[in-house]
Order: structure tokens, then C-alpha cells, then sequence
């Protein structure tokens, strides 16, 4: 392992999205970069697709063979407020990071430039505003297949940075076991986790993982309430139906030894602010590295597919 950085400062933003307004998340997003800059972080990470928001709760009109012209003008407004990769707010957010030095984690729908296919991304930023890494989701879980599309490129990007190898998986992508392994071939020392999952579970799931990989795991939820969708939907019922908060949050920092860094904060929106200490990764590997000395590449290998 390459000598890492020996402090990461980090900013895990824990934020509502201005739902289906990707004008107003943006501004949301930049405020907030210039905000945790300014207070020191050298990495900001941002929940799953903070820009436009997660639809959580609505159907787009789908049932099983068939689908409603309401749904569709739902979905049309949806996106329309995705964003194109590399794009205009690609750019503004590349500006953002550069202005405020800082490493920076976004989750976004992307809206393929040659199709109309969405796809649920997280979006990696060097201090020095360029797009390292594209990931979209490998497969969107349950009815998000009704939305966004699976991956087709990009499957398992890493950024190279001081603290070392740095990459996201998506929500339920933590789920798939030979998915983390992909993460964990690269060498990774901070496992992003953007998600909009509030279960108790996920809560041993970041844990499990980061003592699994013996990495620094960042759980990044958001927080949606009810009275946060827009006006003009065409699923009223659906939304009557929802909790006041429909998304608690959750979000945390926990160590290589599955110990928890900062609070976990539930039912509000917050910025967690900790100082990682990475001399733990490589120390923590002492007698489980899971793919060096405590693997058997003669027994079992993983062959991911990386384009």
C-alpha cells in the first residue's frame, strides 16, 4: 500500500433535496460545498441522487403490462431534471470543488446524452475540478427499474487520492458481495456509501462492510419529507399516504473496525464534520487484509468487468 495522507477532514452532508428541480439542488449543492470548504473539509460527500431528489413513494402509473399517460407526464418532468454527464451542472460543480479545494461525492440521475435512459450515478470531483469518476448503479433495486436503467459503463471507477483509493457504491449495490470484492481488489481506503436507505439494518450493513474491507465506510443518506414534492403531481394518493418524514436519514462515518466515527444522525438535516485517521486502514490489515495475505487468489478469483 502506497503512504497515505494521515488525516482525512471530511463533511458528510446529510441535506433534503429541492425535489424534481435540478436548478434549485444544484444551488442547494453549491451553497453547501462552499459552506463545508470553508469550514476545512478536503472531502464532501453528498447522498444518492441529490440532484433531482429520489421519488420515494411514487409508481410513475405502472402497473404489471401497463402504464398511465399521468405516470408519464410525471416521469417527462423527472427527466427533464436530470442531468447530462459531462453537462452544464457537471461544470458548476467541477467550478465548486476547485473553489473550495475540496474532494467532492454526488449522487445524480444522469440522462444519457444518445438515449433517453436514466441512470442513478454518483459523481467523484478532484480539488482541482475534474471528473474522475462516473459510476452509475449496476442494477437499480426493485421499481427503481422503472425508472433507471443499469449500467452500462463505468462500472467500478476509483479516484487516487492522498488518503488512497476512493469509490462509491450505491445503495443496495453494498448488498452484492462480489460487487464490494470489486472495490476491495482496487485497494480501497474510503468506501463510499450514498443511499436512501433509513432501515435499522443498513445501520449493521455499513459496519459489516467497513470491518470486511477494513476501510473507512461513509454512510450518506438524505433526509425527504412529505411536504417537500412538488405541486402538480399526478399521484395524489400516493402522496397523501406518505409519513410526514419519508426518509429519516441515518448517515454516519464508521472506522476499519467497524466502529463508529461521528453520531448517527436521524430526522433533520446536518453536515457531519470528522477528522479520519488513515493510519488506521493499513494497521487494521495486520492479520485480515481481505485481498492480500488473508485471500487465496489459487482457490478464488473475481474477474470484474471494468470499462
Amino acid at each position: 500500500m502506497k503512504d497515505l495522507k494521515t488525516s482525512c477532514r471530511i463533511a458528510v452532508v446529510q441535506a433534503e433535496p429541492v425535489l424534481f428541480d435540478k436548478a434549485a439542488c444544484l444551488e442547494k449543492a453549491l451553497g453547501l460545498i462552499r459552506e463545508t470548504g470553508a469550514a476545512g473539509a478536503e472531502l464532501v460527500v453528498f447522498p444518492e441522487l441529490f440532484l433531482p431528489g429520489y421519488p420515494y413513494g411514487l409508481t410513475f402509473g405502472y402497473t404489471m403490462g401497463a402504464r398511465g399517460e399521468p405516470g408519464r407526464l410525471d416521469w417527462k418532468r423527472f427527466y427533464d431534471n436530470s442531468i447530462l454527464v459531462p453537462g452544464e451542472e457537471t461544470r458548476a460543480l467541477a467550478a465548486a470543488a476547485r473553489e473550495a479545494g475540496v474532494w467532492l461525492s454526488i449522487g445524480v440521475s444522469e440522462r444519457a446524452a444518445e438515449t433517453a435512459t436514466l441512470y442513478n450515478s454518483n459523481l467523484i470531483f478532484s480539488p482541482e475540478g475534474e471528473l474522475l469518476c462516473a459510476h452509475r448503479k449496476l442494477k437499480p433495486t426493485g421499481a427503481e427499474r422503472l425508472v433507471w436503467g443499469d449500467a452500462d459503463r463505468g462500472f467500478f471507477p476509483v479516484a487516487d487520492t492522498p488518503w488512497g483509493p476512493m469509490g462509491a457504491m450505491i445503495c443496495w449495490e453494498s448488498y452484492m458481495p462480489l460487487a464490494r470484492a470489486a472495490l476491495y481488489q482496487k485497494g480501497i481506503t474510503l468506501y463510499l456509501a450514498p443511499n436512501t436507505n433509513d432501515n435499522p439494518e443498513w445501520q449493521d450493513t455499513v459496519r459489516h462492510i467497513a470491518i470486511e474491507g477494513h476501510c473507512y465506510v461513509v454512510n450518506c443518506d438524505m433526509l425527504i419529507t412529505k411536504v417537500g414534492y412538488p405541486e402538480g403531481l399526478h399521484e395524489p394518493e400516493r402522496l397523501a399516504a406518505l409519513p410526514e418524514i419519508v426518509c429519516r436519514g441515518g448517515s454516519c462515518v464508521i472506522d476499519p473496525y467497524g466502529h463508529a466515527v461521528t453520531e448517527t444522525v436521524w430526522d433533520r438535516e446536518a453536515v457531519l464534520y470528522a477528522d479520519l485517521d488513515m493510519q488506521k486502514v493499513p494497521a487494521s490489515r495486520m492479520e485480515f487484509d481481505v485481498c492480500g495475505h488473508y485471500s487465496r487468489p489459487d482457490v478464488l478469483q473475481l474477474k470484474a468487468e471494468d470499462k
